[in-house]
């Protein structure tokens, strides 16, 4: 993680600038997916006295009575507690697995395969659902993993936030506005 990011994708196009959303703490509400607002829904929470702003764009809104620069990072007044576990969606479960094929450690091409088949009343939740590319899941087929002889290097698990919020940070957006920076990742350990 490093200022490259910033620096290949410098020109933001006039519609884009989102802005940084962080909770009443100063952390980002989530990590990733990254919790951005467009800049207009940062526009109106700022006029509803929402938010805070903590930094802005060299990019300037108008109307006839009113200017502002463009909020590039956002602190919301009320803070939101967090949820302790996540929701239980593809994209999730990749994340936890960090985005690689539980039993060849492929990160092209994956779906999910149930631990124990649906076939023999495995259910689809976080302790049976792994992350697997199309050919391992194919071979798998609906054996259980002793017949199949093959067994996820990481046994599935219901993650917390905080998990997947640490899993997410090896895999930054393609884009970090320079102001974002001092906000992402002062809670991660620091190298002596």
């Amino acid at each position: 993680m490093g200022r490259e990011n910033v620096n290949a994708a410098a020109a933001v196009s006039p519609g884009m600038c989102p802005a940084l959303v962080l909770n009443a703490d100063f952390r980002p509400l989530s990590y990733y997916p990254l919790s951005l607002w467009s800049w207009q829904d940062t526009v109106k929470a700022v006029f509803l006295d929402r938010v805070n702003i903590v930094s802005t764009y060299d990019r300037v809104v108008r109307s006839p009575s009113f200017e502002m620069n463009l909020p590039s990072v956002v602190s919301l007044k009320q803070y939101v507690r967090p949820a302790l576990y996540p929701a239980f969606t593809r994209f999730n479960v990749f994340l936890r697995d960090k985005f690689s094929c539980q039993y060849c450690g492929d990160t092209e091409d994956l779906t999910f395969d149930h631990l124990i088949p649906r076939s023999k009343g495995g259910l689809t939740r976080w302790d049976n659902v792994t992350t697997a590319c199309a050919p391992c899941n194919l071979r798998k087929g609906g054996k259980m993993p002793e017949k199949a002889k093959m067994w996820p290097a990481q046994m599935p698990y219901r993650p917390t936030v905080h998990e997947l919020h640490r899993n997410g940070r090896a895999f930054p957006p393609n884009y970090l506005h320079e102001s974002w920076l001092d906000y992402l990742y002062w809670d991660t350990e620091l190298e002596p």
